[in-house]
């Protein structure tokens, strides 16, 4: 991703949680322009269409995501430890509402009617993450750590679902407790039997 401004990035940290909030179309330059102080031209400066501001959004989320899930696998040994500081992550966002889900999932939940320059980057994110969660799983199940009932691949789209399903479902209850309702089990099931 190409350095962009200051002021777009004041645009982009606008937009996130508007589109966490809502959705694609859940939101408008009026939104942001009122958020900011700026007119909705200065928005259309640095993003010309709603699409191409959310595809850079997109790709700066997944760019924190991959440095965040880098930091994991460099920082913390034991992959069990890794999948558990991941689902951690989620847990205390979720808890405290500082990001209380994940801005790929919401835009998940509309690809039918996204940009393609949009959609392709969520099919992207999630690409990635899974590869992640399938290296995590497949390492642990190398050292004893996991017992996998599937493949890695397998396994880890399952626990992806598990994670933002359980997202979905503290949300629309208004009990962030249930998202560590929903996941631990599904922790729990992949550690080896000690």
């Amino acid at each position: 991703m190409k350095s962009i401004s200051s002021t777009a990035e004041k645009i982009l940290d606008i937009a996130q949680p508007l589109i966490v909030a809502g959705g694609y179309n859940g939101f408008s330059y009026a939104d942001i322009s009122a958020a900011i102080g700026i007119r909705k031209a200065s928005i259309h400066h640095h993003f010309p269409t709603k699409a191409e501001l959310v595809a850079v959004l997109v790709d700066r989320y997944r760019q924190q995501t991959e440095a965040g899930l880098k930091s994991l696998r460099e920082g913390i040994a034991s992959p069990a430890d890794q999948l558990q500081a991941y689902v951690n992550y989620w847990h205390s966002c979720i808890r405290d509402a500082s990001l209380p889900f994940c801005v790929c999932a919401m835009l998940a939940s509309e690809m039918q009617m996204l940009p393609e320059e949009v959609a392709s980057r969520v099919r992207g994110h999630f690409h990635s993450l899974a590869g992640w969660l399938a290296s995590v799983l497949q390492a642990g199940t190398e050292n004893g750590a996991f017992r996998l009932d599937k493949q890695p691949e397998e396994e880890a789209q399952m626990l992806m679902a598990s994670v933002h399903g359980a997202m979905l479902s503290a949300r629309a209850f208004g009990d962030p407790g249930l998202f560590i309702q929903i996941v631990a089990p599904q922790i729990v099931r992949l550690r080896a039997s000690d």
